[in-house]
């Protein structure tokens, strides 16, 4: 997945932008981000603190690690079963 260039502190600060009634033109062409990036920004990380928008990343990123450790064991466990019904 593409990393962002833009740190969540910043998103956050770019949203409360918007919420204290920044233009939306204006706000987009300062930060150099596209309409739909505002938006999906806003769905993701609308109503966040900067504290909570960096415990939503760090979850994120445990959730990613767990889930490629639980496809890696499934696929021990697969072979395992193979290698079991090979040799009986």
């Amino acid at each position: 997945m593409r990393k962002s260039r833009f740190t969540e502190e910043q998103i956050v600060g770019i949203l409360k932008e918007h919420e204290a009634g920044t233009p939306i033109g204006d706000l987009l062409r300062r930060h150099g981000i596209a309409r739909e990036t505002l938006y999906r920004w806003r769905r993701k990380y609308g109503g966040l603190e900067v504290s909570d928008a960096r415990r939503l990343q760090q979850l994120e990123e445990e959730n990613r690690r767990l889930k490629r450790l639980v496809a890696d064991q499934a696929l021990e466990a697969q072979v395992l079963r193979d290698l079991i019904k090979k040799f009986s």
